[in-house]
Protein backbone atom coordinates (compact mmCIF):
# COMPACT_ATOMS: atom_id res chain seq x y z
CA UNK A 1 0.00 0.00 0.00
CA UNK A 2 2.87 2.41 0.64
CA UNK A 3 3.88 2.21 -3.04
CA UNK A 4 0.30 2.98 -4.08
CA UNK A 5 0.25 6.10 -1.94
CA UNK A 6 3.58 7.48 -3.17
CA UNK A 7 2.77 7.83 -6.87
CA UNK A 8 0.78 11.08 -6.35
CA UNK A 9 3.80 12.56 -4.54
CA UNK A 10 6.09 11.42 -7.37
CA UNK A 11 3.83 12.98 -10.00
CA UNK A 12 3.50 16.20 -8.00
CA UNK A 13 7.31 16.53 -7.79
CA UNK A 14 7.51 16.02 -11.56
CA UNK A 15 4.83 18.67 -12.20
CA UNK A 16 6.77 21.17 -10.07
CA UNK A 17 10.09 20.31 -11.74
CA UNK A 18 8.49 20.69 -15.20
CA UNK A 19 7.30 24.17 -14.21
CA UNK A 20 3.62 23.25 -14.55
CA UNK A 21 1.65 26.29 -13.37
CA UNK A 22 -1.93 25.23 -14.04
CA UNK A 23 -3.53 21.88 -13.24
CA UNK A 24 -7.09 21.44 -14.43
CA UNK A 25 -9.16 18.62 -12.98
CA UNK A 26 -12.58 17.12 -12.56
CA UNK A 27 -12.84 15.76 -9.00
CA UNK A 28 -11.85 12.09 -8.98
CA UNK A 29 -11.18 9.73 -6.08
CA UNK A 30 -8.15 8.27 -7.86
CA UNK A 31 -6.54 11.71 -8.15
CA UNK A 32 -7.60 13.00 -4.71
CA UNK A 33 -4.13 13.12 -3.16
CA UNK A 34 -2.56 14.67 -6.27
CA UNK A 35 -5.36 17.24 -6.53
CA UNK A 36 -4.93 18.15 -2.86
CA UNK A 37 -1.17 18.56 -3.30
CA UNK A 38 -1.75 20.88 -6.25
CA UNK A 39 -4.43 22.87 -4.43
CA UNK A 40 -2.16 23.37 -1.41
CA UNK A 41 0.78 24.52 -3.51
CA UNK A 42 1.49 28.25 -3.81
CA UNK A 43 2.94 27.99 -7.36
CA UNK A 44 0.53 25.65 -9.13
CA UNK A 45 -2.97 26.95 -9.76
CA UNK A 46 -5.43 24.04 -9.43
CA UNK A 47 -8.65 24.68 -11.35
CA UNK A 48 -11.74 22.56 -10.80
CA UNK A 49 -13.81 21.87 -13.91
CA UNK A 50 -17.39 20.80 -14.49
CA UNK A 51 -16.42 18.64 -17.47
CA UNK A 52 -13.10 17.45 -18.85
CA UNK A 53 -13.22 19.11 -22.26
CA UNK A 54 -13.14 22.50 -20.53
CA UNK A 55 -9.63 21.57 -19.43
CA UNK A 56 -8.37 21.24 -23.00
CA UNK A 57 -9.48 24.80 -23.78
CA UNK A 58 -8.21 26.12 -20.46
CA UNK A 59 -4.76 24.63 -21.06
CA UNK A 60 -4.72 26.02 -24.61
CA UNK A 61 -5.19 29.45 -23.07
CA UNK A 62 -2.54 28.75 -20.44
CA UNK A 63 -0.05 27.83 -23.18
CA UNK A 64 -0.90 30.95 -25.20
CA UNK A 65 -0.36 32.96 -22.02
CA UNK A 66 3.07 31.42 -21.47
CA UNK A 67 2.24 28.82 -18.84
CA UNK A 68 2.49 25.05 -18.82
CA UNK A 69 -0.41 22.93 -17.61
CA UNK A 70 -1.69 19.42 -17.12
CA UNK A 71 -5.18 17.93 -17.13
CA UNK A 72 -6.21 15.31 -14.56
CA UNK A 73 -9.20 13.10 -15.31
CA UNK A 74 -10.74 9.66 -15.09
CA UNK A 75 -10.93 7.40 -18.14
CA UNK A 76 -14.65 8.07 -18.56
CA UNK A 77 -13.76 11.74 -19.10
CA UNK A 78 -11.60 10.90 -22.11
CA UNK A 79 -14.79 10.25 -24.07
CA UNK A 80 -15.93 13.79 -23.25
CA UNK A 81 -12.71 15.21 -24.73
CA UNK A 82 -12.52 13.49 -28.10
CA UNK A 83 -13.73 16.49 -30.12
CA UNK A 84 -11.69 19.03 -28.17
CA UNK A 85 -8.50 16.98 -28.53
CA UNK A 86 -8.51 18.09 -32.16
CA UNK A 87 -7.85 21.64 -30.87
CA UNK A 88 -4.50 20.55 -29.46
CA UNK A 89 -3.62 18.56 -32.58
CA UNK A 90 -4.56 21.22 -35.14
CA UNK A 91 -3.09 24.13 -33.17
CA UNK A 92 0.01 22.16 -32.18
CA UNK A 93 0.08 23.09 -28.52
CA UNK A 94 1.34 20.69 -25.84
CA UNK A 95 -1.23 18.84 -23.77
CA UNK A 96 -0.41 16.51 -20.89
CA UNK A 97 -3.24 14.26 -19.70
CA UNK A 98 -2.97 12.21 -16.52
CA UNK A 99 -5.79 9.69 -16.54
CA UNK A 100 -6.91 7.37 -13.74
CA UNK A 101 -8.41 4.27 -15.31
CA UNK A 102 -11.75 2.68 -14.56
CA UNK A 103 -13.46 -0.24 -16.28
CA UNK A 104 -10.44 -2.49 -15.91
CA UNK A 105 -9.18 -4.70 -13.11
CA UNK A 106 -12.06 -5.87 -10.92
CA UNK A 107 -14.41 -3.01 -11.86
CA UNK A 108 -17.69 -3.13 -9.94
CA UNK A 109 -19.51 -0.43 -11.92
CA UNK A 110 -20.59 -1.74 -15.35
CA UNK A 111 -21.05 1.83 -16.65
CA UNK A 112 -17.28 2.36 -16.44
CA UNK A 113 -16.32 -0.71 -18.50
CA UNK A 114 -17.03 0.42 -22.10
CA UNK A 115 -14.92 3.59 -22.00
CA UNK A 116 -12.30 1.97 -19.80
CA UNK A 117 -11.74 -0.68 -22.44
CA UNK A 118 -11.27 1.79 -25.32
CA UNK A 119 -9.54 4.74 -23.61
CA UNK A 120 -6.01 4.06 -24.90
CA UNK A 121 -7.19 3.32 -28.44
CA UNK A 122 -9.45 6.39 -28.48
CA UNK A 123 -6.59 8.64 -27.41
CA UNK A 124 -4.26 7.14 -30.01
CA UNK A 125 -6.88 7.61 -32.73
CA UNK A 126 -7.18 11.26 -31.63
CA UNK A 127 -3.43 11.67 -32.19
CA UNK A 128 -2.14 11.33 -28.64
CA UNK A 129 0.95 9.47 -27.55
CA UNK A 130 -0.15 7.08 -24.79
CA UNK A 131 1.87 5.69 -21.89
CA UNK A 132 0.04 2.93 -20.02
CA UNK A 133 1.35 2.60 -16.46
CA UNK A 134 0.74 -0.50 -14.33
CA UNK A 135 3.33 0.01 -11.57
CA UNK A 136 3.25 2.89 -9.05
CA UNK A 137 6.99 3.49 -9.29
CA UNK A 138 6.64 4.22 -13.03
CA UNK A 139 4.04 7.02 -12.60
CA UNK A 140 6.54 9.82 -11.93
CA UNK A 141 8.97 8.85 -14.71
CA UNK A 142 6.08 8.48 -17.17
CA UNK A 143 4.72 11.96 -16.40
CA UNK A 144 8.24 13.36 -16.69
CA UNK A 145 8.66 11.72 -20.13
CA UNK A 146 5.18 12.88 -21.17
CA UNK A 147 5.99 16.48 -20.26
CA UNK A 148 9.28 16.35 -22.07
CA UNK A 149 7.80 15.12 -25.34
CA UNK A 150 4.65 17.27 -25.09
CA UNK A 151 6.37 20.57 -24.27
CA UNK A 152 9.26 20.04 -26.67
CA UNK A 153 7.15 18.67 -29.52
CA UNK A 154 3.82 20.46 -29.23
CA UNK A 155 1.87 17.24 -28.99
CA UNK A 156 -0.68 15.50 -26.77
CA UNK A 157 0.61 12.85 -24.40
CA UNK A 158 -1.60 10.83 -22.07
CA UNK A 159 -0.38 8.89 -19.05
CA UNK A 160 -2.91 6.19 -18.14
CA UNK A 161 -2.69 5.03 -14.52
CA UNK A 162 -3.99 1.46 -14.41
CA UNK A 163 -6.90 0.52 -12.19
CA UNK A 164 -4.82 -2.42 -11.01
CA UNK A 165 -2.29 0.08 -9.70
CA UNK A 166 -4.90 2.37 -8.12
CA UNK A 167 -7.14 -0.30 -6.65
CA UNK A 168 -10.76 -1.01 -7.38
CA UNK A 169 -13.51 1.14 -5.91
CA UNK A 170 -15.83 -1.05 -3.88
CA UNK A 171 -19.26 0.49 -3.36
CA UNK A 172 -20.64 -0.87 -0.11
CA UNK A 173 -23.44 0.22 2.21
Amino acid sequence: MSEATTWPDDIFRVLRAAEIRQVAYVPDAGHTKLINLCRADNVIRAIGLTTEEEGVALLAGAWLGGQRGALLMQSSGVGNCINTLSLAKVCGFPLVLIVTMRGQWGETNPWQVPMGQITADSLRLAGAIVYEINEPDMAGPAVEAAGRIAFNGGTTVAVLLSQRMLGTKLFKD
